[in-house]
C-alpha cells in the first residue's frame, strides 16, 4: 500500500455532466469552423479525488439546501435501516412544512421568527436521531 493510501480518507466525486456538455474553450472555434459538434461521440466522465479529513461537521441549517440535505440523510438512515420508517415519515413531515414556510417568509418577512423556531425543531430532531442511532440495536 502507497504512503498516500494510508494517510487519510479521500472521497471521489463524479461530476454529473459529460465533457461533452462543456466544450473546452480552444475547441469552441475549431468546432464552429468545421461544423463538427453534432456528431461527436460523448466523452468519457472521470473521477477527481476530494482530500478531506473526513471530519464531520454538522451544517446549521440556515438554508433550504442544508433542510433538504436533512431529508437525504433521513434517506439514507432509512435504507440502511438506522431509523424506522415513521421517525423517516416524521422528519420528512417537517422538512416539507419548513421548505413551505421558506417560501412563505419570502413573502411575509414577518414569519421568520416561526421559520427559526421550526429550524430549532428540526435540528433537535435529527440530533436525536443521530444520537439513537449511534447507540447499537436502536432503529427508531
Amino acid at each position: 500500500m502507497s504512503k498516500s493510501q494510508r494517510e487519510g480518507p479521500v472521497q471521489l466525486e463524479l461530476p454529473l455532466t459529460s465533457r461533452r456538455a462543456r466544450p473546452e474553450p480552444d475547441r469552441l472555434d475549431a468546432d464552429a469552423e468545421a461544423g463538427a459538434g453534432e456528431d461527436l461521440p460523448p466523452k468519457p466522465t472521470f473521477l477527481r479525488v476530494i482530500q478531506g479529513g473526513g471530519e464531520r461537521t454538522r451544517e446549521p441549517l440556515t438554508s433550504r439546501d442544508a433542510v433538504v440535505r436533512v431529508l437525504v440523510e433521513a434517506g439514507a438512515d432509512l435504507l440502511l435501516r438506522r431509523i424506522s420508517p415513521e421517525r423517516a415519515q416524521h422528519i420528512e413531515t417537517e422538512v416539507n412544512e419548513i421548505l413551505d414556510l421558506f417560501d412563505r417568509v419570502d413573502a411575509t418577512p414577518g414569519l421568520m421568527p416561526v421559520l427559526r423556531r421550526r429550524l430549532d425543531e428540526l435540528e433537535a430532531l435529527m440530533g436525536e436521531t443521530r444520537d439513537r442511532r449511534r447507540r447499537p440495536g436502536s432503529a427508531s
